[in-house]
């Protein structure tokens, strides 16, 4: 039923050991899962040999670095022998209650985008996966660390095989605002299904040593500024707040707090819209009387702590 795919870091050092356990708890979701791993990073043709799973090394990429998501999707859909695909990133974690979700939105609903929300957790080691209650000890650090992202962190999409069509835009995977993009994409296909309450996803914490030193930084990259030109608007960009759907212990339900959550986004760009426009319009003043970013942010103190909100 389930094909998934995904792009990896270099299989070196602690990224080796997280990419490792997220492929592997992969391939024990089921019996019919299908793995695919795109890229030629050092270490990929060795984990994928090891873990029977299959490596398609040639990839689009963005300057020659990072892939291009429309490749990655059109490819997978090209390859996948299911008809269910998912795009996951290589540090996640999937524990058995992914595919049981899976599997429960296929029955009731043949056009769909299934996301959720991901428990971050700290793993330096490789997960014992000899033992058949592997998942068990790590659901419980999940729980146990409480530390479960909000809606704009999207680590996984499921979805049926050409259900983005062709139109998919060059937009760069592991670069902001790529996952949000896709989701407000997903809504003008179909339901979007938030299956959070009934799928446990670990992300397994890294830092971003093959990158900008910190995750707010990635918004600050070429690669991001290139998917924001690309994405067209601010107004393009969802979270898993706005999905139509939600999955929970008692099965399929619509989301009662859609138009709220989406009336409170909606109320928040406007904001940052209004917020940027001040710095354009201000921007050739500033300069012509030597004012200083930092002095106009300090000065702007509180309307950025209003714009924020």
């Amino acid at each position: 039923m389930l094909t998934l795919f995904t792009t990896a870091k270099p299989f070196t050092g602690h990224n080796a050991v997280i990419q490792r356990n997220a492929l592997k708890s992969w391939t024990l979701l089921h019996r019919d899962v299908e793995v695919i791993l795109f890229g030629d990073e050092p270490g990929a043709a060795d984990i994928a040999r090891e873990l029977r799973i299959r490596n398609e090394p040639q990839v689009e990429r963005y300057a020659g670095k990072l892939p291009y998501v429309n490749s990655l999707f059109m490819r997978a859909g090209q390859l996948a022998q299911n008809e269910i695909l998912c795009y996951a990133n290589c540090d996640i974690v999937l524990l058995p209650d992914f595919y049981r979700a899976v599997a429960k939105v296929v029955q009731a609903k043949n056009s769909f985008l299934m996301v959720g929300r991901r428990w971050d957790i700290d793993i330096s080691d490789p997960i014992d996966f000899s033992d058949i209650n592997w998942a068990e000890p790590v659901r419980r650090l999940a729980f146990a660390a409480n530390k479960q992202k909000n809606g704009w962190w999207i680590d996984y999409f499921v979805f049926p095989r050409d259900h983005f069509g062709s139109d998919f835009p060059p937009l760069v995977i592991g670069r902001p605002p790529w996952d949000n993009w896709t989701v407000w994409r997903a809504l003008r296909c179909g339901p979007v299904v938030d299956a959070s309450d009934a799928v446990v996803a670990i992300h397994q914490n890294h830092g971003y040593g093959c990158g900008p030193a910190s995750h707010s930084q990635l918004w600050n990259d070429v690669a991001s500024q290139h998917n924001e030109a690309v994405a067209g608007s601010r107004w393009h960009l969802c979270t898993i707040e706005d999905a139509t759907h939600l999955l929970g212990p008692s099965g399929l339900r619509p989301n009662p707090g859609r138009n709220r959550q989406m009336a409170r986004r909606l109320v928040r760009t406007a904001r940052k819209a209004f917020w940027f426009s001040v710095l354009n319009w201000t921007r050739p003043l500033r300069k012509a009387v030597g004012l200083r970013k930092v002095n106009f942010d300090a000065v702007f103190a509180r309307l950025r702590r209003f714009v924020s909100r």
